[in-house]
């Protein structure tokens, strides 16, 4: 077996609830297509506002997964 190869993408989770919940819910939407998902660092966090309240969270983060051999 030959040392594996990886490839990253960026997403950007929303959640109305909490920034784990916006990274939660990119990875798991990304699971519907992409295979192999082993890691994921967070690169940018902000939200929107309404009403003078934190009204969703948006988190993009960088995912990797392994390429097939």
């Amino acid at each position: 077996m030959s040392d594996p190869t990886y490839k990253k993408i960026e997403l950007t989770g929303t959640s109305e609830e909490s920034i784990e919940a916006a990274v939660n819910n990119a990875i798991v939407k990304a699971s519907e297509s992409v295979r192999k998902i082993r890691w994921f660092e967070v690169k940018e966090v902000r939200g929107s506002v309404a009403e003078g309240k934190v009204h969703q969270w948006q988190v993009t983060i960088k995912v990797g997964f392994r390429l097939e051999d």
